[in-house]
């Protein structure tokens, strides 16, 4: 352990613990950062939503302290996890988590993300007051939809993975703060969860049937509409502009799954995906607004958002492509998110 890292007293001792924190990143030669994530107790790893491998902490001699110096590229914001005794858990050292058993690591030149609050592991998130039950004759099931009018309402915003926007980040307390700071209109958030991700968000009708014809009498009878997704939750936002454009008049996108393709698997299909083809057919787009974001260090999702952005915008769409600071993770997405549906409600509709 690097003493860059700026810790009291030798590790493991109860100096050293009294001054443990958050993670501690120092530069590193190839301008970079290296970062400390420290664990105290039995033998773990670390887990990265944005990275395949886990990474294994060592021990510092014979004490309880444990340890792993991971190299982190410039700009980076990264959910982890520690793993340990075969069950998943939050880092007790830093204050800013995702759910009960996940934290926030950032580097120094990180972008700030100031709507959204540091919650601790142990902090209940708080949830809209309107909640819908919706029972679903076309995708079977029951699930629970929670509506939210930020500023008091507005033009309807579908977050899909919506409970991961409930129970992981608080997106509801970061829309209420954007829209108190006059950086988005009012808007009516429309949290909605996903049961069988794989198969509700490929490029089919159902869901978006649907919704159309199930949920949206429960909520409202407004025609503004913008969606908002992310991954495959982003492939299916821009599969419904193409397919159901009397439906959604605006997309907000973070890092789509556009390497999907019928039979695709882990981005081995053509470029762009079945979106792509679909959009080289010609359709007329000049009535939908896309934010379209991909994290900067997502080097193989890269080309297949890249396509599907030139091609959005060739078919007459209005579009903004940005890129935020992190791999294909949604702490990296949250201010996108806002800043997307932001830009989307920009002009009258």
């Amino acid at each position: 352990m690097r003493d860059a890292f700026g810790y009291l007293g030798k590790p493991g001792t109860d100096e050293f613990w009294a001054a443990a924190g958050a993670p501690v990143s120092v530069p590193d030669d190839d301008g970079g950062w290296v970062t400390l994530f420290l664990w105290r107790g039995s033998p773990a790893s670390l887990s990265f939503e944005s990275r395949p491998e886990p990474v294994p902490l060592c021990q510092w001699g014979d004490t309880d302290c444990w340890y792993a110096e991971v190299a982190m590229p410039a700009r980076m914001r990264m959910t982890y996890q520690f793993i340990a005794d075969g069950a998943a858990h939050a880092d007790p050292f830093n204050p800013a988590g995702a759910g009960g058993d996940r934290s926030i690591a950032a580097t120094p030149d990180a972008p700030p993300q100031p709507h959204w609050p540091a919650i601790g592991p142990d902090d209940v998130l708080p949830l809209p007051r309107t909640r819908l039950r919706w029972t679903s004759e076309r995708l079977g099931g029951r699930r629970t939809v929670r509506v939210h009018p930020a500023g008091g309402g507005g033009p309807l915003v579908l977050l899909l993975d919506g409970d991961d926007w409930l129970y992981l980040h608080p997106a509801m307390t970061a829309f209420d703060s954007a829209v108190a700071c006059g950086e988005l209109p009012p808007v009516t958030l429309v949290f909605v969860p996903a049961q069988a991700r794989e198969t509700e968000f490929g490029c089919r009708p159902e869901l978006w049937e649907a919704i159309r014809d199930e949920l949206l009498p429960l909520v409202d009878e407004s025609d503004r509409l913008v969606v908002a997704g992310q991954s495959l939750g982003g492939l299916s936002a821009m599969y419904a502009a193409l397919e159901f454009p009397d439906l959604v008049s605006a997309v907000a996108c973070q890092s789509g799954s556009f390497w999907w393709a019928p039979g695709a698997t882990d981005m081995d299909g053509p470029v762009g995906g079945a979106i792509a083809e679909r959009l080289r057919k010609g359709p007329d787009l000049s009535g939908l607004r896309v934010a379209f974001d991909v994290g900067e260090h997502e080097t193989r999702m890269l080309p297949h958002c890249e396509l599907v952005e030139t091609l959005t915008e060739q078919a007459g769409a209005a579009v903004r492509v940005t890129r935020s600071a992190s791999g294909h993770d949604r702490a990296g997405w949250r201010q996108a998110l806002i800043g997307g549906v932001a830009w989307t409600l920009a002009q009258p509709w």
